[in-house]
């Protein structure tokens, strides 16, 4: 359990620190894109790419708590595919990209 609890432990840590590097990026862009309306056709798609980010980031939190509500109902562990979600997680978390 001490090597998931770890897993678990550094999903979450990247998530956070991917919103944390998403939300600061996409406050620059905001604050490019005030400056005029030419601006959002020239940036306006990577603007959506870190609300994306975002939304996944979002999405993979939800899982992590979700596994780990699944797994205080159950005494028995996660299952392989608990497990190979985590993994998943790890290996393809939401990054800037």
């Amino acid at each position: 359990m001490k090597k998931l609890d770890k897993y678990i432990t550094e999903a979450i840590d990247n998530v956070r620190k991917d919103r944390d590097i998403t939300r600061r990026l996409l406050d620059d862009v905001m604050v490019y894109l005030s400056k005029s309306d030419e601006r959002h056709r020239e940036v306006g798609m990577t603007a959506a790419k870190y609300v994306e980010t975002l939304q996944r980031s979002n999405e993979q939190l939800v899982k992590v708590a979700a596994l780990i509500q699944k797994h205080e109902k159950k005494d028995n562990g996660l299952s392989e595919d608990d497990k190979a979600d985590i993994f998943d997680m790890l290996q393809h978390g939401g990054g800037v990209e």
